[in-house]
């Protein structure tokens, strides 16, 4: 827990044991305990009559995991005795509001909290079940609100959410949080107040109330759909809720009956009254952040006092209603035709290409009753613009993304879409432009008329539309620049791909440089042409349905007189890519108030010849090898860290048939700052050791297993198939059959599995990563800024060890010199406060 969240927790909890410290105990006394105290603590705390075990997955024998069970824990014993009470601490309500005012330089913007302190009672009965769904749609009408208002012109905050939380038992939370510009705290705070006191006057309209239903029984429709293919881990953490906060179990079936019976009958008035909860009469606390002091405590309690009084004198107008579009497509278009269609039925594809040019794949699965995803992409994106475009270009996806690229504002679209399960998202990257979506069965015709609306629709930017989303951008930049790892990770890239423009991060300064026109211009060219995009869908589709509707639709889309952004990946213009040539060992010193530290060594890929796609197969082999054996080292042998990542990127070069194929691979972790350059050492020396001697054969048949393990998971997984036949058409063997594109996945991975062994796994470490891989690569440690005097005592003393006697004399000399001009501007600033 950070020192704000600390000192807010302390607030809250003012007059209970939980402000003296948390459930968990306190730093000094974990750190210094001894080994009888765990041991008596276990004795008190830890009975039998307290614990459960749940087990919950597709098991073949059901009574062999019950005999397991009863073997490993029937006969077991507590210690005599009853087992202590758990105690309850009570937390004292109070009726007078508390109010604090953080300045915290790392804050990722300025943000206003409103928390308020509720009895909490465990669900019992039909009626307390109607009441959480009664307070759902409060904190859900309520959001809908807090979203519309972010979208006005010149809003007071940039977003702000509302929900309720158990604290401690028995005390819940209702809390609303808003984020918002720069010295605007008191404008955030006076806006939710004031829509609190709405709701309380004038209450949640009937619309309202229907938008927050639909979306309720849509989800709970799709979670009745998939009842048989819900997670493990989701059943299991039901039990464990029943067990530990007598949550009820009642099985989906019978949720979903009681929802649809109930959710018709739970009135706007019946909703409205939980605005009650939020009077700041009713244990209240007040919270602003920012990251320097422009707001005080009295300026809150104003602002309280303001809104109090408007509220008593009826001076609050009611909630005005944006008129909503019954249809998403006004107009249906034509249907496109079916130019030429094959069939894969080895992997049970589809594929078809249309008369405006657009190619679809589709694949049925049965995997997930309730869901259907696609992807579309097209090759051409962002390297082929030139320095100049590049800003304006960049932020095209923003800009149009706020302003609406379906035809409407997002805050119109979102109770258009009221209790429908669809959604449509857009990216514009390096080498390809692309679309993706999510929906229910029922709802895909929505889904591909969002896909319809984002190839008409032209984005035209207003100027208070502009004016948002570059305040928006501006203060997100300035919390940034902020973050200590933010500055870290620029630096990392800066570093690892060169000072090029394109990885060069956006400035707050850079803003007022940004073209809207063009922004929104080049955003609707990426999406204009169909016939350069491909199109995969994949899931509980049925053809009779969905054919009907993509011809529509997508083969609806009109293809334009003149080829827009057509490009041949082959000629695809290459990014500027360039790894340093030796070791590049930096640290990177942030002002921080609690001392962090991350460290991130980087590996050059590039891989070459005829047998590229086997060595792709190879890295990720690697990869796994690298983050298990490190992990070992780091965590289980010297226990200086939690956790350790390996990824991988290989997305340097341009996605041609023919070129190398560059990036890089990267090792992550988190540390004490004293020890991170001592664990840079020994991951390096670990890496070395495995190119050197090899892994053991139980590291091979572990990685292999957890390979195999992952490809079976994703065979039953609409995720793993759209990747896989994205990767079909994308892979440099490619040249117009998908089939024998698929079948060269499987051969490719089968011949690098069977081959695998310490040797080869061995060949490939010295092969693909730089050999010995202490020759080249670079790391970046982010470290907490020294206080100004250790700054001075660490160039002083780094300054004598390589200087001789004269450069002593001289560096003792500036440093009494720099020591005094410091002393004599630190009492005068004594002097003055």
């Amino acid at each position: 827990m950070g020192r704000m969240q600390e000192a807010h927790w302390v607030l809250m909890m003012e007059g209970s044991k939980y402000a003296d410290r948390l459930p968990i105990g306190l730093e000094k006394v974990i750190r210094t305990v001894s080994a009888e105290t765990v041991k008596a603590f276990y004795r008190r705390w830890y009975h039998l009559k307290n614990m459960a075990v749940v087990v919950v997955g597709d098991f073949s024998d059901t009574q062999g995991v019950v005999d397991l069970i009863k073997l490993h824990f029937e006969q077991r014993h507590s210690l005599p005795g009853t087992p202590p009470t758990i105690p309850v601490f009570p937390v004292p309500s109070h009726e007078e509001a508390r109010f604090s005012c953080f300045a915290e330089a790392e804050a990722g913007g300025s943000a206003v909290m409103v928390s308020c302190k509720i009895p909490f009672s465990d669900m019992k009965t039909i009626g307390d079940y109607r009441e959480s769904l009664a307070e759902s749609m409060f904190h859900s009408a309520l959001n809908q609100r807090f979203f519309k208002i972010s979208r006005q012109p010149d809003p007071p905050f940039f977003s702000c959410s509302s929900a309720g939380d158990v604290l401690v038992h028995p005390v819940k939370a209702y809390i609303m949080t808003a984020s918002c510009k720069e010295k605007g705290t008191i404008e955030a705070l006076e806006s939710v107040l004031i829509e609190v006191a709405r709701v309380r006057v004038h209450g949640f309209s009937e619309r309202e109330i229907s938008v927050v239903r639909a979306f309720l029984m849509a989800d709970i429709e799709s979670a009745y759909l998939e009842r048989d293919q819900m997670q493990s881990t989701n059943l299991r953490d039901e039990y464990l809720q029943h067990f530990l906060r007598n949550e009820p179990v009642v099985g989906i079936e019978y949720e979903a009956q009681l929802q649809k019976t109930l959710l018709p009958h739970i009135s706007a008035a019946e909703i409205s009254r939980f605005a009650e909860n939020y009077r700041t009469t009713c244990s209240c606390l007040i919270k602003t952040v920012e990251p320097k002091a422009c707001t005080t405590v009295e300026e809150v309690k104003d602002i309280v006092s303001k809104v109090q009084a408007l509220e008593e004198s009826g001076q609050i107008p009611p909630w005005d209603e944006e008129h909503i579009p019954d249809e998403i497509v006004a107009r249906k278009p034509d249907p496109g035709d079916i130019v030429s269609q094959c069939d894969f039925p080895e992997f049970g594809a589809t594929e078809m290409v249309l008369s405006n040019g657009m190619r679809i794949c589709y694949k049925c699965t049965d995997f997930l009753d309730d869901q259907v995803i696609f992807s579309g992409f097209a090759y051409g994106g962002l390297s082929e613009l030139s320095e100049t475009d590049y800003l304006s270009c960049s932020m095209g996806s923003t800009i149009a993304g706020e302003i609406g690229v379906f035809g409407y504002k997002p805050s119109v679209l979102t109770d258009m879409l009221a209790g429908k399960r669809a959604e449509v998202g857009t990216k514009v990257g390096a080498y390809m432009r692309s679309f993706s979506g999510d929906c229910s069965p029922s709802d895909l015709e929505t889904a591909l008329q969002l896909v319809y609306q984002l190839f008409l629709t032209s984005v035209m930017p207003g100027d208070e539309e502009v004016k948002l989303v570059m305040q928006m951008t501006k203060e997100a930049i300035k919390a940034q620049e902020r973050d200590p790892f933010t500055a870290f990770a620029n630096r990392v890239r800066e570093l690892n791909y060169g000072k090029s423009y394109f990885f060069k991060p956006i400035r707050a300064k850079d803003l007022k440089n940004v073209d809207p026109i063009k922004s929104c211009q080049y955003f609707d060219s990426c999406f204009k042409d169909p016939s350069t995009f491909s199109v995969v869908i994949v899931g509980n589709i049925e053809p009779a349905i969905a054919l009907p509707l993509i011809l529509q639709y997508l083969g609806g889309i009109p293809k334009p007189d003149k080829p827009v952004m057509h490009f041949n990946r082959d000629e695809l213009k290459a990014l500027p890519f360039t790894f340093p040539k030796s070791v590049v060992r930096e640290v990177v010193r942030s002002q921080m108030v609690e001392a962090q530290c991350s460290v991130q060594i980087t590996f050059p890929v590039d891989l070459k010849g005829p047998h590229v796609m086997e060595e792709i197969h190879f890295v990720g082999f690697l990869s796994k090898l690298l983050e298990t054996r490190i992990m070992q080292v780091l965590r289980f042998k010297h226990g200086q860290i939690y956790s350790v990542n390996v990824s991988v990127f290989l997305g340097g070069n341009k996605p041609s048939r023919t070129g190398n194929v560059r990036g890089d691979i990267t090792v992550n972790f988190s540390c004490d700052p004293d020890s991170s350059w001592r664990l840079v050492g020994l991951s390096l020396d670990e890496m070395l050791c495995l190119q050197e001697q090899g892994p053991s054969d139980l590291d091979v048949s572990t990685i292999l297993e957890i390979e195999q393990r992952a490809y079976e998971n994703g065979l039953q997984e609409n995720g793993y198939w759209l990747d896989r036949i994205l990767r079909g058409y994308q892979s440099r063997f490619y040249a117009g059959d998908l089939n024998v594109s698929l079948k060269a996945q499987d051969e490719w991975r089968n011949k690098v599995r069977s081959s695998l062994t310490k040797v080869t796994m061995q060949e490939a470490l010295q092969r693909i990563l730089p050999s010995p891989c202490t020759k080249q690569y670079t790391v970046v440690v982010l470290m907490p800024k020294l206080p100004r005097l250790q700054r001075l005592k660490s160039f002083l003393f780094s300054g004598e060890k390589r200087l001789g006697i004269e450069g002593k004399v001289l560096i003792g000399t500036t440093g009494t010199l720099v020591l005094a001009a410091f002393w004599w501007k630190y009492s005068r600033a004594r002097n003055v406060t």
